[in-house]
């Protein structure tokens, strides 16, 4: 019996990507490890997005090379550096036996086969499939929480954005699928559902014809054992009053989303092709804001093509003013493939790393205040761990791996997946701490 690893790259929904073709492994007979010095086969489930995102990749493909000399004896690249860079990553990095694109991964089984006969294998072109429908997972995440993947592809041609070609167009799962998927993994234990798509909002507007978002919440939120569902990656066009009002009034949905707005400035939207403009964020923000103790995480974009001192001020006056309890910020990446790899003049490096870092002390200052806000009051937290002598986990406005924590001092035993009510003591810039 072969051991096979995986690493996965990027974001959640190269998780879930992970999650199926470990599946689909084991069912074949192969034996999943989590060390990748005792892997037989190694694959690599890479992100293309941005310039950052494919030197990582790349990198790791070229650390996991070295692991031939010893025990590793096949090297498989998937996801989209692979769909993107498809013919190039073969002959550029002679270490891997086999690329595979991003529509292509349920063939990943097969694909072994061939390599175990001395063949090298090229598998892309397919980004607009949806064929992983049925395929079981293996969660690489605690078992108490998972990605629930919603919808594949984009069909909103930002003009920063490649994810187009490599996901392709936007390809919502059916409700029943959904649903079904939904039940096995609070079954398994999951007791948080955190709902993505490359755009959530978006969901059901080609199946169904019409937005179906608020009406799949309702649906899932019926499970029982479930008991937080979470929404990521929402578009502010597409963030309806129907979607709005299924957070505010469904008490298994926690008050926090994540919207990517990028810009506030409407010369900056245009040239983004973002379909919507400032009053229209101004009105989402405002829908939002009327569900009690909402959390608002948001991105930025700094350095886009043509962003003037006056456009960048404009977004900075907009971060002081709304103060969103989450925000992260990004430096343009000009991406061949995307119209904005030709738009002029192109922002110096330099400029875009000092604008980054100037917006992200103005969200310090801000974060910490909203956390300051929270002391004395009491928060249910989602324990995940417990390390040099404290507990530490989640509240209802922290998503895992992006967001802060909550150290929690207890005498009690607990264990990861517990939900307690913990009193907030101290704040950081981006931590609480509380007493249970």
């Amino acid at each position: 019996m072969k051991n096979v690893g995986i690493i996965s790259l990027g974001c959640p929904k190269n998780t879930v990507d992970s999650e199926k073709m470990l599946a689909i492994l084991k069912e074949k007979g192969y034996n999943i490890v989590n060390d990748k010095n005792k892997a037989d086969i190694l694959i690599i489930n890479t992100c293309g997005f941005i310039e950052d995102a494919k030197r990582e990749s790349i990198e790791c493909i070229i650390e996991m090379g070295k692991l031939k000399n010893r025990r590793l004896k096949y090297l498989i690249a998937t996801g989209c550096l692979s769909e993107r860079y498809n013919k190039e990553l073969l002959k550029e990095l002679p270490e891997l036996d086999a690329v595979i694109g991003t529509g292509d991964f349920p063939k990943i089984a097969e694909v072994i086969e061939e390599i175990e006969k001395g063949k090298t294998v090229l598998e892309y072109g397919h980004a607009n499939l949806l064929n992983d429908e049925g395929i079981q997972r293996i969660l690489t995440t605690p078992n108490y929480y998972a990605y629930l993947k919603i919808a594949e592809g984009c069909s909103n041609a930002c003009s920063f954005c490649i994810i187009p070609k490599i996901r392709g167009r936007y390809r919502s799962r059916k409700m029943e699928d959904i649903l079904r998927e939904a039940e096995e993994l609070v079954k398994k234990g999951a007791k948080e559902l955190i709902l993505i798509a490359q755009d959530t909002t978006k969901y059901g507007v080609d199946v169904y014809k019409k937005f179906m978002l608020p009406q799949l919440l309702k649906e899932i939120s019926k499970i029982d054992g479930l008991k937080w569902i979470r929404l990521l990656y929402a578009y502010p066009d597409s963030v309806t009053e129907e979607l709005v009002e299924e957070i505010k009034n469904n008490e298994k949905i926690v008050k926090y989303i994540d919207i990517p707005l990028q810009h506030s400035h409407d010369e900056v939207l245009k040239r983004m092709n973002r379909n919507t403009n400032r009053q229209k964020i101004e009105e989402v923000i405002s829908r939002l804001r009327s569900i009690p103790n909402m959390v608002i995480r948001t991105t930025f974009m700094v350095g886009f093509p043509g962003e003037t001192e006056e456009e960048f001020e404009d977004l900075k006056q907009f971060i002081k003013e709304k103060r969103f309890e989450r925000v992260g910020v990004f430096t343009y990446s000009r991406e061949e493939g995307t119209k904005s790899y030709y738009m002029k003049p192109q922002i110096k490096k330099s400029v875009k790393i000092k604008r980054q870092q100037e917006l992200m002390e103005i969200q310090k200052e801000i974060s910490y205040q909203h956390n300051l806000s929270k002391v004395g009051k009491q928060l249910e937290v989602l324990i995940e761990g417990f390390e040099d002598g404290i507990y530490y986990g989640r509240s209802y406005m922290d998503a895992p791996e992006i967001d802060g924590v909550v150290y929690v001092k207890s005498n009690k035993k607990l264990k990861a997946g517990d939900f307690v009510v913990a009193t907030i003591t101290d704040a950081y810039e981006y931590d609480l701490v509380g007493e249970y």
